[in-house]
């Protein structure tokens, strides 16, 4: 799967989304991918997985566990996993430390897939990756359906491969220097009211 035929399932399921959005990381962007709506349809998501999935094995060293952070990787790793073959658990913040709950638990030098669907700042993946640290677990890589981060290689600090299945530029910015907020135009959380954002047009 090509990362034209990525986004293009995006904008045919409404999950590219143009307006002025604060992300998970609390910068500020005009454009979002609203993984949920896409991953909604069984379908596509299996094919989105089995993609990735076939690059996964192309590299060699395969996991033993998909690990995703709640609550936007929670399917996407439960695909994943289904396309390699494997248990598919996910953290979740407790008091705001991301922690392992639900009876998860990880085994000493288990290999471990870090996924996440749509990658910023990879800030969510560094604190799962702490937790499979905590666990004594390995890490074997991370990947993501869309890579927005600006580099390909956003793990390197850490020594791990990443895979995505599409690399966008898509500009954000800190609130402070953001130049839709300076336009007056409020910044929306996804998800957190009834009316969606505006359908990405191109």
């Amino acid at each position: 799967m090509s990362p034209a035929e990525v986004l293009e399932l995006f904008r045919g399921t409404g999950a590219l989304l143009d307006g002025h959005f604060e992300l998970s990381s609390g910068r500020h962007a005009a454009r979002y991918f609203q993984c949920a709506l896409l991953l909604a349809h069984p379908p596509l998501a299996e094919r989105l997985a089995l993609a990735l999935a076939g690059r996964l094995r192309s590299r060699g060293e395969l996991p033993e566990l998909v690990l995703g952070p709640a609550l936007g990787a929670v399917v996407w790793a439960q695909e994943v996993a289904r396309a390699l073959g494997t248990p598919a658990y996910f953290t979740e913040r407790v008091d705001g430390v991301m922690t392992l709950r639900r009876g998860f638990t990880l085994e000493p030098g288990q290999r471990v897939l870090v996924v996440e669907d749509v990658l910023t700042t990879g800030g969510s993946v560094r604190e799962v990756l702490a937790c499979v640290a905590a666990g004594e677990a390995r890490v074997v890589g991370v990947a993501s359906i869309v890579n927005r981060s600006g580099t390909e290689d956003p793990f390197r600090a850490e020594g791990l491969p990443f895979t995505a299945l599409a690399h966008l530029e898509a500009e954000s910015w800190l609130p402070a220097q953001c130049p839709l907020c300076a336009s007056g135009a409020p910044a929306v959380k996804p998800g957190s009211r009834p009316a969606a954002p505006t359908r990405a047009r191109g």
